[in-house]
C-alpha cells in the first residue's frame, strides 16, 4: 500500500540511498530535514500525510509502525527500506545517510 501513494520526487545528484519522507505539511521538523537533503543535493520523495485522506493517513501510520516497530511522528524517513529516522536530528540523519 506504501508504493501506491503519490508521492513528489525531489532531484538530487547524489542517489546512494532510496529516501522517503513522510511529512507534515505544516510541521518546521519536517521542513528542516528535506532543506537538509536539499543543501546535501540527496535525492528523496516525499509525501504530506495531512494532505491524505484520513483513513489512508491511519493505514500509513500503522504500516510504517508495523514495519519498523516504533511509534510514527513525523519527519519520519525510511532509508532503502531497511533503515528509519524518526523526528529531524541533524548528527542522527548525517550518520544514517554516512555524510
Amino acid at each position: 500500500m506504501l508504493g501506491t501513494l503519490q508521492y513528489t520526487a525531489v532531484e538530487g545528484s547524489r542517489k546512494d540511498h532510496e529516501i522517503t519522507i513522510f511529512a507534515l505539511s505544516t510541521c518546521g521538523f519536517c521542513k528542516r530535514a528535506m532543506s537538509f537533503l536539499d543543501g546535501k543535493g540527496i535525492a528523496y520523495r516525499y509525501i504530506y500525510v495531512d494532505r491524505i485522506p484520513l483513513e489512508t493517513k491511519t493505514e500509513v501510520k500503522r504500516l510504517l509502525k508495523e514495519q519498523y516497530k516504533v511509534d510514527v511522528a513525523f519527519p519520519f524517513a525510511t532509508i532503502d527500506g531497511k533503515k528509519h529516522l524518526v523526528g529531524f536530528i541533524e548528527p542522527d540523519w548525517k550518520l544514517s545517510l554516512g555524510l
